[in-house]
């Protein structure tokens, strides 16, 4: 087993995810076996309670893990599933050391030994002590930093790196390579003051500078000779012919780069003001486009600037909101909590359904779509008869949304409906059936409290709108579509979770082919170009259904 540790300095969200990503891909390219782990200092047990607008979005495994959304990157990149043990957080260790306390384990011995006061310093210390468990041959440490160009002057700064290098340093560990994240390519005497004063040679300063795809990384990073150093510094057997798999990356990136058609989505949510609370959506939308060579560009809409409420109190908002809306080819629908913007959701569902604009509608947006047609076609009234909004000055006899039994509402942490759950089609003319290559039933992972009221599903399919997939049991409805529309259609489940740059998740998949006018086309076709269908034969690339990744390590006791 060979152990490769990223780190970070000077700045979070530097790319440290990226970027060991990017290693991972190039490893596994050259017929290595490569799983990821993410290291996080919280306090937390894991990501399940976090606000988007701070950590950005939770990432939910097969498993029912809530993790960063880093090990989104790492399962995309590298075509992999992990599970919950592939994010370690101080909770988690904390928890695990008291608990183990508590049973006697440590047989009265004092736990300690802790350097400095900061969350991180914990697991510092461990991988400096975990580098001599291992021996040299086996560890590589990876130092991601920054060098800031301020536009004043136009020079590449060093002296931030240097810092980062030296602290790191003191702390017991040696990076092995620095990657230097920078605006522009490193100047070469730029990259020999780095050489010189974080004492590698300058072979081991590598530049990833800002490039039009993330997927252009791997190939910078091969460019440089990352595969040749590794070789030489951990001893890795490889054979060194051509990398089917890094030459469809380039392909891909190449593609990206030479699209001419647009196609536009409205992203209609409540954390729009920051991208990386919908990071796997974003993915998935930007998967599908490019697999039908289309540019895609997201229009961020805030739902309660749709709100009737928003036309009074900020009407510039309310019309430059309904204007994005109105301009869009397709509009989605992503999950959320609470209860602020879902009434302008509710409106942006009903402008679709009667405009009959492609409509995709994911967890919460499936739900709301029930809502919606519940009140606008059936005429059940209500604020949104949905339970966790409901207005109790109002009496009504339909809840179309309710809690599941099994949820505690007492505690929030890991009580959802979580993981990766089978949806079985209930119809054979389903459009979403097509898309996933006619399957049977389809494995999706799951992150919900509440569910569409089977009670009540015989209303909605006399009137067209179907339940076309539910769960092995029938209780639960999973899958929604609208009789003669274009492309109206809610799942329950995430598919952004699973979507992968060269295989689309199917419901992003369809909405780009909606909103670009293809997907008639495409489905009398047969489905036949499915980019879903084809990827491993194509790729070079194992199906991540066929592979989990585990992690071992040595033990250090």
């Amino acid at each position: 087993m060979k152990y490769i540790l990223v780190t970070g300095g000077v700045i979070s969200g530097i790319g440290k995810g990226i970027i060991a990503s990017s290693v991972g891909t190039i490893l596994k390219s050259c017929g290595l076996h490569v799983t990821a782990i993410k290291i996080d200092p919280y306090i937390n047990i894991d990501a399940g309670t976090f606000s988007p607008y701070e950590h950005g979005e939770v990432f939910v495994l097969d498993d029912g893990g809530e993790v960063d959304l880093d090990l989104g990157n790492y399962e995309r990149f590298l075509d992999i599933r992990l599970t919950r043990d592939n994010n370690l957080t101080t909770g988690k260790i904390y928890q695990s050391v008291i608990n183990k306390e508590r049973r006697g384990d440590y047989l009265g011995k004092t736990l300690g030994g802790t350097v400095g006061d900061i969350e991180s310093m914990p697991f510092i210390e461990a991988f400096r002590q975990f580098q001599f468990k291992v021996k040299r041959d086996n560890f590589c440490n990876i130092h991601v930093s920054l060098v800031p160009q301020p536009n004043s002057t136009g020079e590449q700064k060093t002296k931030p790196t240097q810092n980062s290098v030296r602290e790191l340093r003191g702390l017991g560990l040696s990076p092995d390579l620095i990657v230097c994240r920078c605006s522009t390519p490193l100047d070469t005497a730029v990259k020999e003051k780095i050489s010189m004063f974080c004492h590698v040679e300058p072979e081991q300063v590598i530049c990833i500078h800002d490039v039009s795809s993330i997927y252009r990384v791997p190939l910078l990073l091969e460019d440089q000779g990352i595969v040749d150093y590794f070789c030489g510094r951990l001893n890795l057997l490889i054979e060194m012919r051509p990398r089917k798999m890094l030459t469809k990356w380039k392909e891909m990136s190449d593609r990206s780069d030479r699209l001419l058609e647009h196609t536009s989505i409205a992203l209609v949510g409540k954390y729009t003001k920051l991208s990386d609370s919908y990071a796997s959506v974003i993915k998935a939308l930007e998967h599908s486009a490019l697999a039908i060579n289309y540019k895609l560009e997201v229009k961020y809409i805030d739902s309660a600037d749709l709100e009737p409420a928003a036309l009074q109190e900020e009407p510039v908002k309310y019309h430059e909101a309904w204007q994005k809306l109105c301009r869009a080819d397709g509009v989605l629908v992503p999950g959320g909590f609470g209860v602020r913007g879902t009434e302008g959701k509710i409106q942006a569902i009903n402008w679709a359904r009667r405009q009959k604009k492609p409509f995709l509608g994911v967890c919460l947006g499936m739900q709301l779509a029930v809502c919606e047609f519940a009140r606008n076609v059936l005429g059940w009234e209500g604020k949104n008869t949905h339970t966790r909004f409901y207005d109790i000055s109002f009496k009504s006899n339909f809840t179309h949304v309710i809690e599941m039994p099994e949820h505690n509402p007492g505690q929030l942490g890991g009580t959802m409906r979580l993981g990766k759950r089978r949806t079985l089609f209930k119809s054979t003319s389903s459009i979403l059936r097509k898309l996933y290559g006619d399957a049977e039933y389809v494995d999706e992972r799951h992150r919900h409290r509440f569910e569409v009221n089977p009670e009540l599903k015989h209303h909605f399919e006399d009137r067209g709108f179907r339940f076309v997939g539910q769960d092995l049991e029938g209780e639960r409805m999973e899958i929604i579509e609208l009789e003669d529309h274009t492309y109206f259609v809610g799942v329950q489940y995430h598919p952004e979770f699973t979507s992968r740059p060269i295989k689309p998740s199917p419901p992003y998949f369809g909405l780009l082919l909606a909103a670009s006018g293809k997907l008639q086309n495409y489905l009398q076709k047969g489905c036949r170009l499915s980019p879903r269908d084809t990827y491993s034969d194509r790729s070079g690339s194992s199906s991540p259904d066929s592979e989990i990744s585990e992690i071992k390590f040595p033990s250090l006791a």
